[in-house]
């Protein structure tokens, strides 16, 4: 008797435990999450983009005059004082600036002109005998008038001759000043640059406009150049600039005065900078991707520098667009989209629930909350497709965060 009851005691054991392991099995599995708290602190939005130094006034040195170009002796990084510090030499007379055949032809031009000059002369000798003569004549006309021998017409015919005859005399002298003009461009045609104080007699020599340092030499060797051939390029290092193309999208929200800092320049810490101007005109660029964008250049005035900064440095600026000395916010991590609206699941106990949040600023870590999020709740972090509305979860260890 004891045996069967033992057996249906064993038999009864093994159903519970097997009934116990399928509800073992099949009870709700706590999902894993990572959470973070909703807090209240100073957040701010900036736009991050890639610029260059730049210095601020750039003067660029070419040759005045045609000539031979003597070696460049000065190279980047040296000092220049302004007047003081030959930058380049150049021999106007090797090539000559003139050659024999334009030499011949200006001579030509010349004596052609002296003679013009000449032939006006003469040409106003002519007309002041030719005026006397008709004045002789209308004195005599008027002798003869008085007692009747001419005519009244004839008269007016002696006087309109003196007229014309002055009019001849007065277009002379002009022709003449007209010639003298001829001659004396075509003397200044034939004229050599005269060397200018401190010049040796034999060459241009190019100084420093100003104090600086020389930013790139662009014509080194010896050799001849043309009027305009650029030589060097010298700035002062010491007053540097950053230019930064944003997004025209971005650059209406940026203005003269708006802050900024410069990072990624090579050194510790950031640098201050503040806008100076925003460009009026947009220009277009092709991205990394392909995509073509409307870019506008803004120039930011560096507040601090540093003497390891040079013309053309690769820069990060980030420009403060917006910011708040204390203002509630999430992580952006915890957002996710439920339809138009935005929504985030909060931690309740050990239960999940969803709640539509309003957000208004954003940037790459963290977003304003407007409304439906209080300080000190906790949401989840990059919820995956197992989570939903009421799931029971587990939060990591070391995984709740501020």
């Amino acid at each position: 008797m004891n045996k069967v009851w033992l057996k249906r005691l064993a038999y009864a054991v093994l159903g519970l435990a097997v009934v116990g392991g399928f509800a073992y099995a099949l009870r709700e599995q706590p999902v894993l999450v990572d959470v973070a708290e909703v807090i209240e602190a100073p957040m701010r939005v900036a736009i991050r983009e890639e610029g260059a130094t730049r210095v601020r006034e750039v003067y660029t040195i070419s040759a005045p005059i045609a000539g031979h170009l003597a070696r460049t002796v000065i190279k980047e990084g040296d000092e220049l004082r302004a007047g003081i510090t030959v930058v380049a030499s150049i021999h106007p007379l090797d090539p000559p600036l003139i050659d024999r055949r334009t030499e011949a032809e200006l001579l030509a031009a010349r004596d052609a002109a002296r003679s013009a000059v000449a032939i006006a002369e003469i040409e106003l000798a002519r007309a002041t005998t030719a005026l006397r003569l008709a004045q002789d004549e209308l004195d005599r006309a008027l002798k003869l008038f008085a007692p009747g021998i001419i005519s009244e017409s004839a008269l007016q015919r002696y006087a309109s001759q003196v007229e014309i005859q002055k009019a001849a005399v007065d277009a002379a002298r002009a022709t003449i000043e007209v010639r003298k003009a001829e001659l004396a461009s075509a003397e200044a045609r034939l004229l050599q640059p005269a060397p200018r104080a401190g010049d040796d007699a034999c060459c241009v020599n190019l100084t420093a406009p100003v104090d600086g340092t020389v930013l790139g030499v662009l014509a080194r060797s010896e050799q001849a150049v043309a009027v305009g051939t650029k030589i060097a390029e010298v700035g002062d290092v010491g007053d540097l600039e950053v230019v930064v193309d944003l997004l025209s999208s971005d650059a209406v929200a940026v203005g003269p005065g708006t802050r900024a800092s410069i990072t990624d320049w090579g050194g510790a810490r950031p640098l201050p900078a503040r806008v100076r101007r925003v460009d009026p005109a947009a220009f277009t660029k092709v991205s990394a991707l392909g995509i073509e964008e409307q870019r506008v250049n803004a120039v930011l005035d560096l507040e601090e520098t540093d003497k390891r900064l040079g013309h053309g440095f690769r820069v990060f600026a980030e420009i403060v667009v917006w910011e708040c000395a204390a203002c509630l916010q999430v992580p952006i991590g915890a957002l996710f989209r439920e339809g138009s609206r935005w929504s985030v699941f909060v931690v309740d106990g050990d239960r999940l629930k969803r709640a539509a949040v309003e957000i208004d600023h954003m940037n790459d870590d963290v977003a304003e909350v407007k409304g439906g999020l209080a300080a000190g709740q906790r949401v989840v972090l990059h919820p995956s497709d197992k989570v939903e509305n009421g799931s029971l979860i587990e939060v990591r260890d070391g995984a709740a965060r501020k």
